[in-house]
């Protein structure tokens, strides 16, 4: 059994154990010692998976009723292995057949025939003493019992940690982080281990020792070396340059390790863009904040389902090259950047599902971060927060026009609203989401937060719209944290498409907003809808005013903001935007060294 400490002390304990683990392997495989047969039971599902390799190397993926008396399996795997012996017996004298290099058939030396075989003997073990045969499947296959197979012995190890998805990403750039997605059973990835190696370059000698190329299935197989990095996370140097790289990677629970897989990456790594416009930003941010700081970042990420059509390549964004635009390139990007930040929170805007699940889950789970995703149409909304620090106690997720229309919190804005049809039509008709979250500090339980994330409507004349939006997402939050919880602070992040100087800014920092204020007809007379409104907080942006948070080619203005509760929080320091030269070196937003056409706020905030 492998037991693992905490901290460094377990990654280094993790490193030893696997190492141990894997000469435990290789001598098993020379010493001829016992094979491993491995099951799969879990009592959610009516069958047990078992697997192992017979004598003559075929490998056997047997699924059996956990309610099956033991005998019946051991039957049917007599049965397999009988069928293996004869495909091997075949295959021999297939071989003594085979025409030779004169012409000829090797024929084999005249002797007695083979005697016809039988079933051999199978039976299972536990604790030395033979398992009836009427067990059931589910109470006989017991870890560490033994299944013997003729003269070949089985280890069963029951439910061992396994990979159930191993990936690397398709394109991988010099100086921007691997993060390969993972899934496992029965297992962690911070009790798993870790091997990168390199592809040696032509002509360079064989490296010692050899890694573990032999398991490589190309022919002939690349020689490989180690590059000395045994995390998760591997970022290719400028000398790995048209290399590949391969990953060995054994999957642990604390307890014990489950069978190694290895994986290779399908195109070698390319030359990076140079210097990116959040290169100079990750000055301030090296190391992770003390508990009394939380270091929050706002990021609209552009959603690939917009990046990715005719209209945004020759009219939005015409002056970005066609391959910064593809997801591949701009996932490298954003996985550096927001890694970079050694963030606590992080609340995205326009994410697209495949993106959460497939790229920003994997990359920001190895740097202790987890994430909540919430839908809207064709892209949503993602908060992450620092294991290490929180705990999710909850999610309170709303789309805007389904809480108006049916939660009692906003009745009296709805009476108001049904007063202008036209406008309360274009207000229901928006898909606009709301995520908010609940955290507790790990440190100090009585220190929870409110965390608020949304992505108000783009329109340039939704002013109106965005002031409903933001009416009913105050209410909500109000709700949350001071309805459902006793008064806790509240950090509001987004893309809100509004500039310090509309209506929804307005309301937002000053509590009220009057019923002549002129975004209430901001979509012209027909959909006026005067009213009044006020709100419960006293917020204000953290970030300040910025010239800029959206850059493109026909606009740049401040759209995103980090609204904090100044009753309880305060800013110890904003990060610097990248300078106006940084952001305009390829004109405009995205480029092929920035992935958005937004900017991320980041700031650290502290507890008064």
């Amino acid at each position: 059994m492998w037991r693992l400490p905490g901290s460094r002390a377990a990654l280094r304990g993790v490193r030893s154990a696997v190492e141990r683990h894997t000469r435990a392997e290789a001598a098993t495989e020379t010493a001829g010692a016992m094979e491993r047969a491995v099951v799969r039971c879990v009592p959610s599902e009516p069958k047990l998976s078992l697997s192992f390799a017979l004598a003559d190397g075929s490998h056997k993926n047997m699924q059996r009723d956990q309610s099956e008396p033991l005998g019946r399996a051991l039957s049917r795997i007599a049965t397999n292995a009988l069928k293996g012996h004869a495909k091997a017996a075949a295959a021999k004298k297939s071989r003594k057949n085979r025409p030779n290099a004169s012409g000829g058939v090797a024929c084999a030396e005249p002797g007695p025939e083979p005697a016809a075989a039988c079933e051999p003997v199978v039976k299972l073990y536990y604790r030395e003493e033979a398992v009836a045969e009427d067990v059931l499947n589910v109470d006989a296959w017991q870890d560490g019992a033994v299944l013997q197979i003729g003269d070949v012995k089985y280890k069963v190890e029951r439910n061992p940690p396994a990979f159930t998805e191993l990936q690397l990403p398709r394109y991988i750039m010099a100086g921007f982080p691997v993060c390969p997605k993972l899934s496992l059973e029965f297992g962690d990835p911070a009790s798993s281990a870790f091997r990168w190696y390199k592809e040696a370059k032509p002509g360079a000698a064989e490296p010692e020792g050899g890694g573990p190329s032999s398991l490589s299935p190309s022919s002939p197989s690349p020689s490989w070396t180690e590059t000395g990095v045994n995390e998760r996370v591997y970022t290719p140097s400028n000398a790995d340059i048209g290399l590949r790289l391969k990953l060995h990677c054994t999957p642990g629970n604390g307890q014990r390790f489950g069978p190694s897989r290895e994986l290779e990456s399908v195109c070698p790594v390319e030359a990076g863009p140079g210097t990116c416009t959040f290169d100079h930003r990750h000055l301030y941010t090296k190391k992770v904040t003390d508990d009394s700081l939380i270091r929050t970042v706002s990021y609209n990420l552009l959603a690939d389902t917009y990046a990715q059509t005719e209209f945004s390549r020759s009219v939005l964004y015409p002056y970005c090259a066609p391959y910064a635009l593809e997801l591949d390139y701009r996932q490298n990007l954003i996985q550096k950047e927001l890694t970079g930040y050694n963030a606590d929170l992080i609340c995205l805007q326009e994410v697209d599902r495949s993106v959460f699940t497939d790229s920003l889950v994997p990359a920001l789970e190895a740097f202790g971060l987890e994430g909540v995703f919430r839908i809207k149409q064709h892209e949503g909304l993602a908060t992450f927060y620092r294991k290490a620090k929180f705990t999710l106690l909850s999610q309170h997720d709303i789309s805007f026009h389904e809480a108006l229309e049916s939660d009692p919190l906003h009745k009296d804005l709805l009476e108001k609203l049904v007063l202008y049809p036209s406008a309360q039509e274009r207000v229901l008709q928006r898909s606009s989401v709301l995520q908010v979250s609940v955290l507790q500090s790990t440190k100090d339980s009585s220190k929870r937060i409110c965390v608020a994330n949304t992505h108000l409507y783009w329109h340039p004349k939704g002013g109106y719209i965005r002031l409903i939006q933001m009416a009913v997402a105050l209410a909500h939050i109000r709700h949350v944290s001071c309805d459902l919880y006793a008064g806790i602070p509240v950090i509001f992040c987004g893309d809100f498409n509004s500039t310090p100087s509309t209506g929804m800014y307005h309301f937002v920092v000053n509590g009220s907003i009057p019923e002549d204020h002129e975004d209430w007809a901001s979509n012209g007379e027909e959909e006026r809808c005067n009213m009044s409104l006020t709100h419960f907080f006293k917020l204000k942006s953290a970030c300040g005013e910025p010239a800029y948070t959206n850059y493109v080619g026909g606009f740049h203005g401040c759209l995103d903001y980090i609204f904090i509760d100044l009753n309880a929080l305060e800013v110890e320091q904003v990060i610097p935007l990248p300078s106006h030269e940084e952001v305009t070196t390829h004109q405009a937003l995205p480029s092929v060294s920035h992935p958005s056409d937004h900017i991320a706020l980041v700031c650290d905030l502290k507890w008064k």
